[in-house]
């Protein structure tokens, strides 16, 4: 919290944020929450600079790096959820080891999720859909709490969409929306 110029109700982890516009549309919903925002790419960070400036808001600190370098120095149960939107599918059966919700990471993001915050993770790629999942469902800290089709093909409430899924939806591909709640 003291990353923040107001103490904020909640803090938000958004991974890989690409132009920041599903980033600064939660900021904005939320002003009485805080929201880190992790890229890997300094054209995604410019692009989401600009948004903030433009909007002015305060309440959006950005690392422009590895998201795991920030999970890992955050503090215990410290955030209400995180956002994985569209992340690099890795598609070939070598590249999978670099997908980002592994085992592993999921137990790191465990450390940091209080209970009942959320991992919200869109994809419109069936076989990243369906290897998430998996590891989701495996894992000893999160629960998958769908109970129907519909409770993973629409978006969350209050959703702001992002180019990634505007070419998704041009592309003819079905987005899902899976929450992983952390128990």
């Amino acid at each position: 919290t003291a990353l923040f110029p107001h103490a904020p109700k909640d803090i938000w982890l958004e991974i890989g944020f690409g132009g920041g516009e599903h980033l600064a549309a939660e900021a904005a919903a939320h002003p009485d929450c805080g929201f880190i925002g992790c890229e890997f790419f300094e054209n995604g960070v410019v692009k989401a600079l600009s948004l903030i400036a433009g909007q002015d808001l305060g309440n959006i600190r950005l690392y422009q790096g590895d998201a795991g370098a920030i999970i890992d120095t955050l503090p215990a149960q410290s955030l209400a959820g995180a956002y994985l939107l569209y992340p690099d599918p890795w598609p070939k059966r070598r590249q999978r080891k670099r997908r980002f919700l592994s085992d592993e990471m999921l137990k790191r993001l465990a450390r940091i999720l209080r209970p009942q915050a959320e991992i919200r993770f869109a994809t419109d790629i069936d076989d990243n859909a369906a290897w998430t999942l998996a590891r989701a469902l495996r894992a000893p800290d999160f629960e998958w709490r769908a109970k129907t089709a519909q409770d993973w093909r629409e978006p969350w409430a209050g959703w702001a969409s992002t180019r990634y899924e505007a070419k998704a939806l041009a592309a003819g591909r079905r987005p899902v929306y899976l929450t992983f709640v952390r128990n």
